[in-house]
């Protein structure tokens, strides 16, 4: 079944749901799901709202059209998407690969409403991986002095391949300006929760060094900020002082995994509003 789904932000006021929900019964529409959430501090009303288009009585390329009027009425910022429309997704990769495993393992298993059609990296460690999955792999050899021109070729290929979302499953590189302004809250980023008490290389090593008691991992959209774009998504796993460094790593690659899963998971289905540098992330 083919469904439609409203993403909504404006100034909170009466008449909002009555208005959308009421747009939608009038025309023989089905809900699936509704839900809504209203940010007191600042006022402003967010609503995803999803139906079938079966039955519905207005084509799905007059939609923008008729719903126009309602969307003015209450200054709303607005995003129509259709189930049936898989966004197109491209992996960057560097050596650490426990992400695009599981990525590519969810893809196949049809957990992930996507088209997987690129893995590029600065190292070829994936290549074989992307052959086992039958996916395109591009291998860029970025250093210092050819970082730009990499860059330049990287986005000519995810030009080339109409890509909707970049995920950074373990990429250790900083994107330019120019990049992420072309995909803004469109590259979805994993890292551990150690920032900034435990930045730099070995934040495991610093961890077990030091004792924590609690490791993490944060999924987030990438900014020119470097690591405090909107958070996606959290999670976190107990330590204690029979864990070694080996179990360290292993909880914080597992929580890696599981976190950056369901960022990319929602954000496929279209489950997930910016603002204010948050988001707002749907049941």
């Amino acid at each position: 079944m083919n469904h439609a789904i409203l993403l909504i932000s404006c100034p909170d006021s009466k008449g909002i749901t009555a208005a959308v929900t009421g747009f939608i019964a009038t025309n023989s529409g089905n809900i699936i799901h509704a839900d809504q959430h209203i940010d007191e501090q600042s006022n402003t009303f967010f609503m995803r709202i999803e139906w079938s288009l079966k039955g519905f009585h207005i084509k799905r390329e007059n939609i923008v059209e008729v719903f126009g009027p309602i969307a003015q009425k209450f200054h709303m910022i607005w995003q129509l998407h259709f189930t049936d429309q898989k966004m197109r997704t491209a992996i960057f990769v560097s050596k650490h690969l426990h992400c695009l495993y599981d990525l590519l393992y969810r893809y196949r298993a049809g957990q992930l409403a996507c088209e997987m059609v690129v893995i590029i990296s600065n190292h070829p460690d994936a290549q074989n991986l992307a052959k086992d999955f039958k996916i395109k792999f591009h291998e860029f050899a970025v250093l210092k002095e050819n970082k730009s021109e990499q860059e330049k070729k990287q986005m000519e290929i995810l030009k080339q391949e109409n890509i909707d979302v970049v995920v950074l499953a373990r990429y250790h590189q900083i994107l330019t300006p120019a990049f992420v302004n072309a995909y803004k809250n469109r590259i979805i980023n994993i890292h551990h929760s150690f920032l900034p008490a435990f930045a730099g290389q070995n934040p495991y090593l610093q961890a077990y060094q030091r004792g924590v008691k609690l490791i993490g991992a944060t999924s987030h959209y990438v900014t020119q900020a470097l690591d405090e774009g909107p958070i996606i998504e959290q999670d976190t796993v107990r330590i204690s002082h029979r864990d070694a460094l080996e179990d360290l790593v292993r909880k914080g690659e597992d929580l890696e995994k599981v976190v950056l899963s369901r960022a990319v998971r929602w954000h496929l289905e279209k489950k997930i509003l910016c603002y204010a540098n948050k988001t707002v992330v749907f049941d």
